[in-house]
C-alpha cells in the first residue's frame, strides 16, 4: 500500500493569500497547456488550437457554435484568469478550480454550471487510489474543463468530435459534460476491480494461514476503500441535482442519458460498500483464524501436560528419599517403570488420537 495519507482536507492546506487573489493549491507538474475545439453539426465544422501562453488567449475568436477548452497544469495563474475573464467565471470559481482540495459538488452561477469531480485511477505500484480533481464549466454553447494533470481519459471523445463520430457533434454543449461525466464515472469500474483482486488475495492469504503483514495491508486496503467512498458518494448527488436541472442547461434528451450515469455511479456504490463489507470482514477473519490456531496450539500443549501428569507422578514417587523401598533393588525394577510409563503414554495417546485432539 502507498504512504499514509490524509482522508479529510486540512483547512491549513489553503495559503494565506489577500482576498480576491487566485492561488493555486497542489502539485505543480510542469506548465499550463490548453487546448481549444470548437465544433459544429457540419462535417467540416472543427477547429483544434492549443494554448500555452496569456497572449494566446488574449487573441483567439469562436468560429463554431460549440466549443470545449480543456486546461491541464493549473500553476499558470495568469493564463487561468483570462480564461475566467473570457468566459465570465466568478473569482470564487477560480478559487474553487485553483485549490485541488475541493469535493464532489455541483454549483449554479448565473450563466453557467460549476461541476467538481474526482477522476479516479488504480495506482498498482502503491496497491493504493488516486483521485485527482477535474472542474467542468458548462455555459450557453461552451464548456471549459480543468485537470492538474495530462490524462488520456477524454481521448475518445476528442477522436470523436474529430471523426464526427457518435452524437457528440450533433448535440450541445450539455451532451458534451455528459460525456465526460459518463468518462469519469466509467474510470472507477477499473478501480473497483482492481481492489477486488486485492481483496480476493487477502483472503487467500489469510485462508492459508499467512500472516506476515496480512493485518497491515487489511487496515491499508480499508483506509482506500474510504478514500474511495469519499470519492464516489457526492458523485451520486452531483448526477441527481444535474437530472433535475429545468432546462436551463441539459435538454431532455441529455437528462435521459444523464440518468444512465447515475445509474451506473449507484452500481459503483453498491459495489464499493459491498468490498467495503468485505474487507471488514477479512479483519474478522484473521482475528477469528488467529483464535483457532492458538487454540490448536494451546490443545496441543495440554494434551501434552496431561501425558506427562501420570509419569511425573511415577518418576516423583520413586525420587523420594526412603530407606526402604524394595522396587529399588529389584533387578527389572528399571526396565518395569520404562514398561509402565511407555504404556501409559501410547495408551493416553491413542485415547486423545481417537478423540481427535491430535
Amino acid at each position: 500500500m502507498g504512504k499514509k495519507r490524509r482522508l479529510l482536507p486540512t483547512l491549513a492546506a489553503k495559503p494565506e493569500v489577500p482576498l480576491g487573489s487566485p492561488h493555486y493549491v497542489g502539485d505543480k507538474t510542469g506548465e499550463t497547456l490548453a487546448t481549444l475545439i470548437e465544433y459544429g453539426s457540419g462535417e467540416q465544422d472543427l477547429r483544434e488550437t492549443l494554448f500555452t501562453s496569456l497572449e494566446h488567449g488574449k487573441s483567439f475568436t469562436p468560429t463554431f457554435s460549440t466549443l470545449w477548452l480543456n486546461v491541464h497544469g493549473l500553476g499558470n495563474v495568469a493564463l487561468l484568469q483570462e480564461v475566467g475573464r473570457r468566459f465570465g467565471l466568478h473569482p470564487l470559481t477560480l478559487e474553487d478550480i485553483l485549490n485541488t482540495n475541493q469535493r464532489t459538488k455541483v454549483e449554479a452561477y448565473e450563466n453557467y454550471l460549476y461541476i467538481v469531480a474526482k477522476l479516479g485511477r488504480f495506482d498498482a505500484e502503491h496497491s493504493s487510489v488516486v483521485a485527482e480533481q477535474i472542474s467542468i464549466v458548462l455555459g450557453r454553447g461552451w464548456v471549459l474543463t480543468f485537470q492538474e494533470h495530462p490524462s488520456g481519459t477524454f481521448n475518445q471523445i476528442r477522436e470523436q468530435l474529430r471523426q464526427g463520430a457518435g452524437q457528440v457533434r450533433k448535440l450541445g454543449a450539455d451532451y458534451l459534460v455528459y460525456a465526460l461525466l459518463d468518462k469519469v464515472v466509467d474510470r472507477y469500474f477499473g478501480v473497483l476491480e482492481a481492489l477486488g483482486e486485492l481483496v480476493e488475495s487477502l483472503e487467500d492469504e489469510v485462508g492459508e494461514g499467512v500472516h506476515l503483514g496480512v493485518l497491515q495491508r487489511i487496515h491499508a486496503l480499508r483506509r482506500e476503500m474510504l478514500y474511495l467512498r469519499r470519492a464516489l458518494w457526492p458523485m451520486r448527488e452531483v448526477l441527481n441535482a444535474l437530472q433535475r436541472d429545468d432546462g436551463d442547461y441539459f435538454c431532455a434528451e441529455t437528462q435521459i442519458y444523464l440518468r444512465d450515469v447515475y445509474d451506473h455511479a449507484v452500481h459503483l456504490i453498491e459495489a464499493q460498500e459491498m468490498l467495503r463489507d468485505l474487507v471488514g470482514g477479512l479483519t474478522d477473519f484473521y482475528m477469528s483464524n488467529q483464535g483457532n490456531r492458538l487454540n490448536r496450539e494451546m490443545r496441543m500443549l495440554t494434551v501434552i501436560a496431561t501425558i506427562f501428569m501420570p509419569l511425573t507422578f511415577i518418576v516423583g514417587v520413586y525420587g523420594m528419599n526412603f530407606d526402604f523401598m524394595p522396587e529399588l533393588h529389584w533387578r527389572y525394577g528399571y526396565f518395569l517403570i520404562w514398561g509402565i510409563m511407555g504404556l501409559i503414554a501410547t495408551g493416553m495417546g491413542y485415547t486423545f488420537w481417537r478423540r481427535r485432539w491430535l
